[in-house]
Protein backbone atom coordinates (compact mmCIF):
# COMPACT_ATOMS: atom_id res chain seq x y z
CA UNK A 1 0.00 0.00 0.00
CA UNK A 2 2.84 2.51 0.27
CA UNK A 3 3.83 2.03 -3.06
CA UNK A 4 0.14 2.79 -3.99
CA UNK A 5 0.55 5.36 -2.32
CA UNK A 6 2.52 7.70 -3.84
CA UNK A 7 0.72 9.73 -6.22
CA UNK A 8 -1.13 11.16 -2.93
CA UNK A 9 1.85 11.23 -1.06
CA UNK A 10 3.58 13.86 -4.08
CA UNK A 11 0.46 15.73 -4.10
CA UNK A 12 0.36 16.31 -1.03
CA UNK A 13 4.25 17.89 -0.90
CA UNK A 14 6.37 14.72 -0.52
CA UNK A 15 9.83 15.46 -2.70
CA UNK A 16 11.74 12.66 -1.36
CA UNK A 17 11.59 9.38 1.29
CA UNK A 18 13.54 6.72 2.41
CA UNK A 19 12.40 3.59 4.58
CA UNK A 20 14.26 1.70 7.08
CA UNK A 21 13.74 -1.51 8.58
CA UNK A 22 14.72 -2.53 12.32
CA UNK A 23 17.55 -5.33 11.60
CA UNK A 24 16.09 -7.20 14.50
CA UNK A 25 12.26 -6.90 13.32
CA UNK A 26 11.43 -6.01 9.13
CA UNK A 27 8.01 -5.29 10.20
CA UNK A 28 9.16 -2.27 11.97
CA UNK A 29 10.10 0.21 10.09
CA UNK A 30 10.98 3.93 9.99
CA UNK A 31 10.06 6.69 7.11
CA UNK A 32 12.09 9.67 6.52
CA UNK A 33 10.46 12.19 4.25
CA UNK A 34 11.45 15.55 2.77
CA UNK A 35 8.26 17.75 2.20
CA UNK A 36 7.15 20.81 1.02
CA UNK A 37 7.02 22.55 4.55
CA UNK A 38 6.33 20.68 7.65
CA UNK A 39 2.34 21.99 7.32
CA UNK A 40 1.84 19.56 4.45
CA UNK A 41 3.60 16.61 6.27
CA UNK A 42 1.20 17.41 9.03
CA UNK A 43 -1.73 17.58 6.90
CA UNK A 44 -1.20 14.63 5.09
CA UNK A 45 -0.05 12.41 7.64
CA UNK A 46 -2.75 13.57 10.25
CA UNK A 47 -5.83 13.12 7.81
CA UNK A 48 -8.52 11.68 7.95
CA UNK A 49 -8.07 9.67 4.39
CA UNK A 50 -4.52 8.38 5.39
CA UNK A 51 -5.71 7.01 9.10
CA UNK A 52 -8.26 5.24 6.58
CA UNK A 53 -5.18 3.79 4.03
CA UNK A 54 -3.71 2.38 7.48
CA UNK A 55 -6.55 1.40 8.80
CA UNK A 56 -7.28 -0.59 5.58
CA UNK A 57 -3.41 -1.94 5.28
CA UNK A 58 -3.53 -2.93 8.90
CA UNK A 59 -0.70 -0.47 10.23
CA UNK A 60 -0.86 0.49 13.92
CA UNK A 61 -1.10 3.95 14.26
CA UNK A 62 2.89 5.13 13.95
CA UNK A 63 4.51 7.72 15.84
CA UNK A 64 5.01 11.03 14.02
CA UNK A 65 8.19 13.13 14.19
CA UNK A 66 8.12 16.17 12.68
CA UNK A 67 11.97 18.03 12.45
CA UNK A 68 13.71 21.15 10.99
CA UNK A 69 16.65 20.36 8.90
CA UNK A 70 20.02 21.96 10.21
CA UNK A 71 22.11 21.23 7.96
CA UNK A 72 23.08 17.88 5.60
CA UNK A 73 26.36 17.05 3.86
CA UNK A 74 27.99 14.47 2.08
CA UNK A 75 31.21 13.22 3.41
Amino acid sequence: MFDDAAVIRREAGEIAYQLLAYDTDARQIVHFSQWTSLDAARAFFESPQLVEIRRIAGVRAPEFRYLNQIEARTL
